[in-house]
């Protein structure tokens, strides 16, 4: 049974004397659904209800509400707001609430109106998207990111105009991939190769842009001369004693350092995980969707199995979600997103009193793991889903006992 959410007169004025009062009581649905707070409900119903006395003064149509209206609503009215208390004007309050408006106006039927895009570029990203996807078969986030960056690039070059890589010149290319001044090298490469990635694209289209390809500034870059950063065994001790404390989700938090550390998983890989790719019986486990777009199964050790079980057992939520590790909080059914996972080994690292940042160094502890217990380098390749040994060759140059093995005199030193 649906509780009503109990408001103030003045923002239930605003509803009630809005276009979106016939939606008022399914947005209440919609978040108790989501088992939200009462607290958080009367929260984001009044940023509702401050929305709507904005769309009110500013004569807006139902059809004409979506993403646009919102963006103007926070860039425009929000910072100078002079409406009668009380009311909320919490940015990430604001942001929060009005994305579920939208969802609701959706759901209810409602046309949103998205702000209006060059059409020539929407069908030309179209393209590129598809042609990643099925000939490069690259995986959804890398080409979401190229997609971001070309876009800017075709907005920058043509605007509203029609796209003509003849009206293209080789300084412009310096000059979006140099970017503003004190850009950081690894942005600089990074937009070097999607650039280059785009102009390969429209190369294999019959277009000539060589001259184009050969202006893409290249920043220095030796391959093989960086060092992975690992942890030794006793740190990675030190890493899961870090769990012994108490502290919300301390039992997901643990699970998923455990398929980081003891699979190799990356943080996308953990949040993907279903309960049906599990195999309990077997001790294995199925890996569906990774960068490698291939199904991949794994040995599940005990100690992994043994920190899943007791998340599924003790901590994780009722929901219908088959995600293995789901949100703790409203939204609830839904599954954790990569950033519960960083910030769930940041956390442990400051637990330990280390200053590290980064989330792959689990990874790589994984592999230079199995490196000094004498596994092959294929086996590790296969573990760790490269597809080629030389991916996986870097760790090569971490095995300080093999390589002291092999190391020659230095000249000149006593024989």
């Amino acid at each position: 049974m649906q509780k009503a959410i109990i408001l103030q007169p003045q923002p239930r004025a605003w509803l009630e004397d809005s276009i979106l009062r016939p939606f008022v009581s399914q947005y209440g649905e919609h978040l108790q659904r989501r088992r939200y707070a009462p607290s958080t409900q009367r929260a984001y119903l009044c940023c509702v209800a401050h929305f709507a006395h904005w769309l009110t003064q500013e004569s807006y149509d139902l059809e004409a509400i979506g993403p646009g209206a919102v963006m103007r609503f926070l860039s425009e009215h929000q910072p100078a707001c002079a409406c009668a208390d009380p009311v909320r004007r919490v940015r990430h309050e604001l942001q929060a609430a009005l994305g579920h408006l939208l969802e609701v106006l959706k759901a209810g039927g409602v046309v949103l109106q998205y702000p209006t895009r060059n059409s020539a570029i929407e069908q030309e990203l179209t393209r590129f998207d598809a042609h990643m996807r099925d000939v490069w078969g690259l995986a959804d986030n890398t080409r979401r990111k190229r997609c971001r960056v070309v876009e800017g690039f075709l907005v920058e070059h043509f605007g509203e105009q029609p796209i003509s890589m003849a009206t293209i010149s080789a300084t412009s290319i310096r000059r979006f991939v140099l970017g503003k001044q004190g850009r950081r090298p690894a942005t600089v490469a990074a937009n070097g190769v999607i650039i280059g990635c785009y102009l390969r694209f429209r190369s294999m289209s019959g277009e000539r842009v060589g001259d184009l390809k050969a202006a893409i500034p290249r920043v220095a870059h030796w391959r093989m001369a960086s060092l992975p950063e690992v942890l030794t065994d006793a740190e990675i001790d030190e890493l899961l004693g870090s769990f012994d404390q108490t502290f919300p989700s301390r039992l997901r938090a643990y699970a998923m350092v455990r398929c980081l550390i003891d699979l190799g998983l990356r943080s996308s890989e953990v949040v993907k995980l279903q309960l049906d790719d599990i195999n309990w019986a077997d001790g294995t486990i199925k890996l569906v969707g990774t960068k490698s777009r291939r199904a991949d199964a794994l040995p599940l050790p005990s100690a992994t199995g043994a920190a899943i079980a007791a998340y599924l057992h003790e901590e994780r939520p009722a929901t219908s979600n088959r995600a293995i590790f789901v949100r703790h909080v409203a939204p609830y059914d839904e599954p954790i997103t990569t950033r519960s996972v960083k910030r769930a080994v940041l956390a442990s690292y400051r637990r330990c009193g280390w200053t590290r940042t980064g989330v792959h160094i689990l990874r790589h502890s994984m592999a230079s793991r199995l490196l000094r217990t004498g596994a092959p380098m294929k086996e590790i390749a296969d573990i760790l889903r490269h597809r080629s040994l030389d991916t996986s060759a870097i760790y090569a140059k971490v095995d300080l006992t093999n390589l002291a093995a092999v190391a020659l005199p230095w000249q000149g030193s006593a024989q």
